[in-house]
């Protein structure tokens, strides 16, 4: 009888992992590594190592560039063109699905509601099941005005002449007419936007943008305004013209353009616009010249009264929007529809995935402009939880962002979900409880920039504690209780917050001293501290609102260090500073000052090729000529912080005000960029430290930091607790809003908010020394705050 022989493998099976060979993009340096699919991966390393370029840069990015030249040519021209990674070779690629960190749209019609699409379901549930009946889907819009018309149409009889009639149409929406859906008017205050004692010519006009020369101003003329005449002596019709006129088509310079009054231009420029992402000198501008309110027609709801008018269960669909979506997940629950059973299931499996990622106590009508990074992420992850979908790629920006420890094991519960349905899972994470439950974890190092990019480790979680790389020392690293804190030098005292979810709160915070305020997400600590600190206090807030900047933009341009540098050559040579710029005299005239030139091949990857007169150094041959200290300007921007920072401290080449901005810089733990990288490339964690340096100048006595441990490494949180002591020491007071528990350890004071998040938080419900709360125990952080110190308390 002869053997039979076992079964070969199909061959399908047997492309199990994810190959990446030679990867240079941004600060990898060839790296190759083998990732298992269908298992949850995580990327370590410190803020800079390169996790984000292997990740995002190169797998993701590759993964979503071939998909879309699966596409035909025609679609691909409406989508944005991707250039394939610097990469030799990637294998096993399956569909990347990106869960990053990215605010959700700066639109400010855009709420949690539309960005979920958790809106577009209640507004059918309301046409269907609302009394009285008010219309369609799109009467509970209030992205959709109200719409009357008539007129006449022609209707062709085939071979009998056309015959006219006259036809009346009606659509009705929800958009409040008052407010034009937005929830809020404006009172435009008119001596920020142009000073009435000056002519257009002299440059009355105050808004950003607006230049006596510029196009934005001549136009006025054209439109029949003088533009010697000082607006205090314009007639009544003139200052009409100038304010408030409805556009109008004109011509100037032979180019057909539309005019319309300035009121109603900063109204569509502005004041139309997410506040909050708007550039901080045009944000300074609206905050200055607008003051917004509630719509009194609406009272903020954004709906039309007929809108309003319509309920469910005595509730319409703005009082369904403004409730607390666990509160409106019970309230859809109660629901008993027959004829709407499958509606009110996929609107219940929505509202429960809001629940289930600790974002229960957020509302639909939340504009999702003022969401955290975290709580952004959190909220494009709820569309994932339900899906169908197997063998995809999820890749998750450090998804435990904003999250207290105690929501950090259902997060973890929801990766490892993903992951069992049958899905690859890569994660760049810090946190150690994430990191415990990775199947493989790939370290990336040893250092930051160019001390990174190298794979230090890439196997078990076991295998890394072990390891004597610098993620497995720090794995085990318990921060310990300070034996001896601060002692207060005086309180600020804060007197019924009662903003959001805040109840009448009444609290000292303490200055002088290191204060950590806690709580679980949605408890009300950045109500308490962000919205209710006096506005007169000398408060210099660092947020997490994320640094906007070209590719032309860098750390020397975003600090202003390249001001003094510039000044200093100047100087040194005896030519204008304006040459020392890659972005004005002094560019290069071919690439004009990129380095780089760009080919647009349509719907092909477009091609950046480094320039063949500068060589990529953007400058003018001739610029380089001019020297400081032996070095050229090109030679001084690609030098790294601490290069830098010795080069203008001493000799002919020392500079007081650059070797100002380079300490802080160096300060904190950016020693290692260079000047003239692009802001484009740097991580998350590296933008907020940039962001830190800077506001390290600003005058003022107290610094508020918003979740500074965000994008930081077990090893940069002890360099940033020790920055945070000099500042202290320096007479500072620093009040840290933060969920890490290594700085809740080695703070002076703890105020703890709480006890739950949204309607169940808003109060104070412990203030006092960090010992003291691990001694009591009687609240979340206070349980967590204990494990993690454990014997290590003193």
């Amino acid at each position: 009888m002869t053997p039979t022989k076992p079964p070969l493998e199909p061959a399908a099976d047997s492309h199990d992992l994810i190959r990446v060979q030679g990867a240079r993009e941004n600060n990898l340096k060839n790296v190759s590594v083998e990732l298992p699919k269908r298992r949850l991966t995580v990327f370590t390393g410190v803020s800079g190592s390169g996790k984000s370029s292997l990740v995002f840069a190169t797998i993701a990015a590759e993964s979503q560039r071939l998909i879309n030249e699966t596409y035909s040519a025609f679609v691909q021209g409406f989508m944005p063109s991707m250039a394939r990674p610097d990469v030799d070779l990637l294998d096993g690629l399956t569909t990347a699905i990106i869960v990053d960190q990215e605010r959700m749209g700066a639109n400010v019609r855009s709420t949690v509601g539309t960005a979920t699409d958790a809106n577009a379901t209640l507004r059918i549930l309301f046409s269907r099941l609302g009394q009285p009946r008010i219309g369609s889907p799109q009467a509970f819009s209030f992205n959709i005005p109200s719409i009357r018309g008539s007129g006449a149409i022609t209707i062709d009889r085939g071979a009998d002449k056309p015959r006219s009639e006259s036809r009346t149409f009606a659509l009705v929406g929800g958009m409040c007419p008052r407010c034009e859906g937005m929830g809020s008017v404006s009172d435009i205050d008119l001596t920020q936007l142009y000073d009435e004692t000056k002519s257009l010519s002299q440059g009355a006009i105050t808004v950003p943008g607006y230049t006596a020369d510029g196009w934005a101003t001549r136009i006025f003329k054209v439109a029949g305004l003088d533009p010697d005449k000082p607006i205090r002596d314009y007639s009544e019709d003139e200052l009409d013209l100038f304010l408030r006129q409805e556009p109008i088509k004109v011509k100037l310079e032979g180019i057909n353009l539309t005019y319309e009054g300035l009121i109603l231009k900063v109204q569509k420029s502005f004041l139309s616009k997410d506040v909050d992402a708007l550039q901080p000198h045009i944000r300074a501008f609206v905050e200055r010249a607008a003051t917004f309110s509630p719509c009194p027609e609406c009272g903020g709801t954004r709906l039309s009264e007929a809108a309003r008018s319509s309920k469910v269960k005595g509730i319409n669909i703005a009082e369904a929007c403004a409730m607390q979506i666990s509160d409106l997940a019970d309230w859809v629950r109660a629901l008993d529809e027959p004829s709407v059973r499958p509606l009110l299931a996929s609107l219940q499996q929505t509202l429960d995935s809001f629940v289930e990622v600790g974002l229960g106590y957020l509302s639909l009508d939340r504009p999702s402009g003022t969401l955290s990074g975290g709580e952004a992420q959190r909220t494009k992850m709820i569309r994932h939880l339900g899906s169908a979908l197997t063998d995809v790629t999820y890749v998750f920006d450090e998804p435990t962002i904003g999250l207290h420890p105690h929501d950090i094991q259902r997060m973890n519960d929801l990766l490892l979900r993903l992951r069992d349905k049958g899905n690859t899972v890569l994660v760049v994470e810090h946190k150690p409880d994430v990191i415990a439950i990775a199947d493989h974890v790939v370290d990336l190092g040893p250092g930051a920039g160019d001390d990174g990019g190298n794979v230090c480790f890439e196997g078990t979680v076991e295998d890394l504690r072990a390891s004597d790389t610098l993620t497995g020392r720090h794995l085990g690293y318990r921060a310990t209780l300070k034996p001896d804190t601060r002692t207060r030098v005086g309180s600020l005292a804060i007197r019924n917050a009662s903003q959001h979810n805040l109840k009448d709160v009444a609290v000292d915070v303490p200055l002088g001293v290191l204060c950590v305020v806690t709580g679980v997400a949605g408890s009300g600590k950045s109500s308490l501290i962000h919205g209710s600190m006096p506005k007169d206090a000398g408060v210099v807030s660092i947020d997490q609102t994320p640094i906007r900047g070209s590719r032309r933009s860098n750390p020397a341009t975003y600090t202003g260090l390249l001001d003094p540098i510039r000044a200093a050559f100047a100087k040194a040579n005896g030519v204008k500073p304006a040459l020392f710029s890659a972005n004005s005299a002094g560019a290069c005239p071919t690439c004009n000052g990129n380095g780089v030139i760009y080919t647009d091949l349509g719907i092909m990857d477009t091609v950046a090729t480094v320039c063949e007169e500068c060589e990529g150094k953007r400058f003018q041959a001739s610029v380089l000529e001019y020297k400081l200290a032996g070095r050229d300007i090109s030679e001084v921007l690609a030098m790294a912080v601490r290069e830098a920072l010795e080069f203008f401290s001493a000799g002919e080449s020392k500079v007081p005000a650059a070797r100002t901005v380079l300490s802080r810089m160096d300060d904190v733990g950016l020693g290692y960029l260079r000047l003239g990288q692009p802001l484009t490339t740097l991580s998350g964690g590296e933008r907020q430290r940039l962001k830190l340096a800077i506001q390290m100048a600003t005058e003022g006595g107290i610094y508020v930091l918003d979740e500074p441990t965000s994008g930081l490494h077990l090893a940069d949180v002890e360099q940033l607790l020790h920055l945070l002591d000099r500042l202290v020491d320096a007479g500072k007071s620093v009040v840290v809003i933060e969920h890490h528990l290594a700085v809740m350890a080695h703070a002076d004071w703890i105020i703890d908010l709480g006890p739950g998040a949204g309607h169940d938080g808003g109060r104070v419900v412990f203030e006092g020394l960090p010992a003291d709360l691990v001694a009591t125990r009687n609240t979340l952080t206070g349980e967590h705050l204990a494990a993690y110190v454990g014997t290590a308390a003193p």
